[in-house]
């Protein structure tokens, strides 16, 4: 049953406006559907995200969506070139080199959108 449905990851926001700005011109999400009661649905890759205005903000302190990527380093620069600001680490544990923290057999990049969410990219090595 639920494997034959889309699977809408659920984010909200304080301010659309400001949360749609983020997402489509700096991250390049093209937004798919509005419905009616303000949530705004964009699709990557099938699975979909929807934003949805909320007056408090409830954020994560873990990472709320993963975009996979074939070259992390790349994608770095790009979204920093559209003004995404990457968070850089260094624990005894984990640690980011440029940006990029290699994980086994990942490497893997974060950023905060505009309500404190922790977003990451990250490519299969």
């Amino acid at each position: 049953m639920l494997t034959s449905r889309r699977t809408i990851a659920m984010l909200p926001v304080t301010s659309l406006e400001r949360a749609r700005e983020f997402y489509e011109r700096r991250i390049g999400l093209t937004p798919q559907e509005t419905l009616p009661d303000g949530k705004v649905l964009y699709n990557s890759g099938g699975t979909l995200l929807a934003l949805f205005p909320r007056e408090s903000p409830t954020k994560a302190e873990h990472t709320v969506i993963s975009f996979e990527v074939d070259d992390v380093e790349g994608a770095v620069k790009s979204l920093s070139d559209k003004g995404v600001v990457f968070e850089e680490y260094d624990s005894p544990t984990f640690k980011t080199v440029n940006k990029v923290c290699v994980l086994g057999s990942e490497k893997a990049a974060w950023f905060k959108d505009t309500e404190g969410n922790v977003l990451c990219i990250h490519q299969t090595i």
